[in-house]
């Protein structure tokens, strides 16, 4: 833009010449005619000869012409372009790159027309046996009784006798040997330890210590030692009373059971069943907790 902004500028002064001529000329065009008094020849000078004056031309100078526009102005410079700093050059963006393929999913299996679809097969579900479960619940109040009736369950079975002193050690003892030989053999315990009193005199009593074990459906039952063997817990209906006291104490639990069934005159078989709901590790525990079970004949 600078170059035509000179350009134009120039083109204008030149025009002013040109005006400043043409008025020139028409001024020498016009003139007038000398008059008789100008046209007359001038006088000699003193000791002027005619001949030196004949000699000596009549010049005039030439009139000034009048300038009535301004000289042409000095061209002033192009302002100095600005310092641009180059601008780093971007990279081109990159172009995703092709999708890769997706695996073709094989189409549906339609039905055969006129025959039915078969059902999905059932998920089977493992599911652990609890180790602490009892045969029907836990009880929360000792004076409570309740009716229950209890599962039968698969259990690991070992007989054994005592004398009254020496009943909750051998009894203890039992069930150490239950827990060891399930181990051994791979069998999972799936409830809490029982004892079955078949049988009692003054002197002790006999009793077939139970450690209840899951078996699967159809499934053999391992090599046992000589001293243990498989059976079933006792089942159907029941009596639930709740011990939680040391098992010192638990004569006292056998005097509430007897007189409850004298008031209610309720007839029971003859053995009846101890559930450890605690360890037994310490006779003298105060918060020993058993379930004693009696079944109605």
């Amino acid at each position: 833009m600078r170059y035509s902004r000179w350009s134009f500028r120039m083109f204008l002064l030149a025009g002013v010449g040109v005006t400043a001529l043409a008025g020139a000329a028409a001024a020498q065009s016009t003139v007038t005619a000398p008059s008789a008094a100008q046209s007359a020849p001038l006088a000699l000078p003193p000791g002027a000869t005619p001949a030196q004056a004949q000699s000596a031309p009549n010049e005039a100078p030439p009139a000034a012409v009048p300038d009535g526009q301004p000289g042409p102005q000095p061209v002033q410079p192009p302002p100095a372009a600005p310092n641009v700093t180059p601008q780093p050059v971007q990279p081109p963006p990159t172009l995703p790159g092709p999708a890769e393929p997706q695996p073709v999913q094989p189409p549906p299996t339609l039905p055969v027309p006129g025959q039915t679809p078969a059902p999905p097969a059932p998920t089977q579900q493992t599911q652990l046996p609890d180790p602490n479960s009892t045969l029907a619940g836990k009880g929360t109040d000792t004076s409570d009784v309740a009716s229950v009736t209890l599962a039968p369950k698969p259990v690991l079975l070992k007989a054994g006798q005592a004398t009254w002193d020496q009943g909750f050690q051998q009894l203890s003892d039992a069930v150490k040997a239950l827990r060891a030989e399930a181990q051994r053999t791979g069998l999972a315990v799936a409830g809490r330890p029982l004892s079955l009193f078949v049988e009692t005199t003054d002197d002790g009593f006999r009793f077939e210590a139970m450690l209840p074990v899951a078996i699967a459906p159809g499934g053999q039952p391992p090599a046992l030692g000589p001293d243990f063997r498989m059976g079933t817990s006792p089942a159907g209906a029941a009596l639930r009373f709740l011990h939680q006291a040391p098992y010192d104490d638990i004569d006292s639990t056998y005097e509430t059971i007897t007189a409850y069934l004298e008031a209610k005159s309720v007839v029971v078989k003859d053995a009846f069943l101890e559930e450890y709901v605690s360890d037994l590790n310490d006779a003298g525990d105060p918060n020993l907790e058993i379930n004693v079970y009696v079944q109605p004949k």
